[in-house]
C-alpha cells in the first residue's frame, strides 16, 4: 500500500460493492460530509443516505448508500451500508417512482410509522436522483 492512499471497503447486505485504494474519500456522515485522507485519525460514525465518492487520481467512483456505519483507521476505511448501489447501476425510473410513492404517502393520512418509512424512502430516492444529476453535469 502506498503512503498516499488508504484502503477502502464498501459492503452491504448484498455483498462487497467496492474494495480498493483511494487518495481521498467523501462520506455523508450524520454530522455532515466527511473528507477522509490517508492516515486520518481513527473515527466511528453513522452515515446517512447519500453519495460516497472515492477518488484515486483521475478516477472517481460514486456509490449511493442508504445509511449505515463508517469506521476509519489510519490505513483502512470500512463502510457498512444498509444498502449500497454503484451510481452507474441506479435505476432512475425506479427512483422517480419511489419518490412519487413516498410523496403520496406523506400527503395522505398515514400513521406516524408509515410516514416515517415514507420519509426515509423519499430521502433515499431523492439522494439517488441527486447523484444521477451530478454525474450528468460532470459527464456533460
Amino acid at each position: 500500500m502506498a503512503a498516499k492512499t488508504i484502503h477502502v471497503d464498501v459492503v452491504s447486505a448484498e455483498g462487497e460493492i467496492f474494495s480498493g485504494e483511494a487518495e481521498m474519500l467523501f462520506v455523508p456522515a450524520k454530522e455532515g460530509e466527511l473528507g477522509i485522507t490517508p492516515r486520518h485519525a481513527p473515527l466511528l460514525s453513522l452515515i446517512k443516505a447519500g453519495e460516497v465518492r472515492i477518488k484515486n487520481g483521475e478516477d472517481e467512483q460514486s456509490i449511493f448508500v442508504g445509511g449505515g456505519a463508517l469506521e476509519v483507521q489510519p490505513h483502512k476505511v470500512t463502510i457498512l451500508a444498509d444498502t449500497a448501489i454503484r451510481a452507474d447501476d441506479i435505476d432512475e425510473a425506479a427512483a422517480i417512482a419511489a419518490k412519487q410513492r413516498a410523496e403520496e404517502a406523506l400527503a395522505g393520512k398515514a400513521d406516524r410509522i408509515d410516514q416515517a418509512e415514507a420519509f426515509a424512502e423519499l430521502v433515499r430516492a431523492s439522494e439517488q436522483l441527486k447523484i444521477l444529476e451530478r454525474l450528468r453535469k460532470i459527464r456533460g
